[in-house]
């Protein structure tokens, strides 16, 4: 049986009503919404005061699409935004008392950033998740990038999550990683079109409510940038280090000098940077050049105070076998491509950072 089709979910969502007696989708709370293989999502974003009085609705909601011939899963995420002003022109509240959580069954959780794009992030997290768990770690990767999410292809991950109750959500696994990833719950090339408060309430799902089991760290693959998911990982949840990616080059290291800059601002330890494409080798003659310049990020840990973790080559063959699935500290353990991952996976084991 072929799932509903966007029409028929939207004629559904009419028959839904708000307290005001408006239905959801003239109201225009049907927000990303996803309909593909059997599966229907989408987000409803109402103000904070109106929150509780529409969480009937929202249940009603899923309750009506689960009911539609076809559909296997039905979710609705219900966030609430601030109609009023931004943060920097009202008056601060204080601080809630609990603070930053940790994540149950995870002992740390690691953010691993970049200030801008491009520089290898996510190259570099599925490695180095793959390298701690040949280190006899319990590793967790949760693939917060949530508009550009690659961690499944790299790890080699397909199909979608399954959720036995409706609530929690059960992740994936491959070479070693238990993964979850944003890219698992849309289509590959479908754009996720999303504002801040649906980003921040995407977060917050998937560590609360993804079944991560028992983890010794759980590495968190950031967006570039500074923005709404490092400010809600660092206030919802307790963040025990921060690691910041950087090419040598000086449009990437003024990039990454905020990114520092910004988990200090939100008491993140910095663990330390890492620079990567540090130095090309030809993969036909062996000869090595610093295409991007070399020793950039060396000197910019040294001014700001922190730990150069480890200086990763750019090799023809780490491409290669992330874009295959398979990252090549895990298809070439024994490699040198891998030596660098695999040294930095071991610095952070003995300095008790994972």
């Amino acid at each position: 049986m072929s799932g509903p089709t966007r029409e028929e979910v939207l004629a559904t969502l009419k028959e839904v009503r708000t307290p005001e007696g408006t239905d959801l989708v003239s109201a225009g709370l049907v927000r990303a919404l996803s309909v593909a293989e059997g599966a229907v999502r989408f987000v409803m974003e109402v103000p904070p005061s109106r929150g509780r009085a529409m969480e009937p609705v929202r249940a009603e909601a899923e309750a009506a699409l689960a009911a539609l011939p076809g559909v296997l899963k039905a979710s609705v995420l219900l966030t609430a935004h601030n109609e009023t002003a931004p943060p920097e022109l009202t008056p601060r509240r204080p601080a809630e008392p609990a603070g930053p959580q940790p994540v149950p069954g995870v002992d740390r959780i690691l953010a691993i950033a970049s200030g801008k794009g491009g520089v290898g992030k996510s190259t570099l997290t599925a490695n180095l998740a793959v390298a701690l768990a040949a280190e006899g770690r319990r590793v967790g990767l949760l693939d917060a990038d949530v508009y550009g999410p690659s961690q499944p292809r790299m790890l080699g991950v397909s199909g979608r999550p399954a959720s036995p109750d409706g609530k929690t959500i059960l992740p994936l696994r491959n070479h070693g990683v238990t993964m979850m990833s944003m890219g698992l719950m849309t289509n590959e090339d479908q754009a996720v079109v999303w504002r801040g408060p649906m980003l921040m309430g995407a977060l917050q799902q998937m560590m609360n409510q993804v079944q991560w089991g028992a983890l010794d760290v759980l590495l968190v693959d950031l967006p570039p940038g500074t923005g709404d998911v490092q400010m809600t990982l660092a206030q919802k949840f307790r963040v025990d280090g921060a690691i910041v990616i950087s090419t040598p080059q000086d449009v990437a290291l003024i990039d990454a000098r905020k990114g520092i800059d910004m988990f200090r601002q939100m008491n993140v330890p910095v663990v330390g940077m890492v620079e990567n494409m540090s130095t090309h080798v030809c993969s036909n003659c062996g000869h090595e050049e610093h295409i991007f310049g070399h020793g950039g990020v060396t000197v910019e840990a040294a001014k700001l105070g922190v730990p150069l973790l480890a200086e990763i080559p750019l090799h023809l063959s780490i491409r290669v076998a992330a874009d295959g699935g398979a990252p090549v500290v895990a298809s070439k353990p024994q490699g040198p491509e891998a030596a660098s991952f695999r040294a930095l996976a071991r610095r952070l084991v003995t300095d008790g950072h994972a």
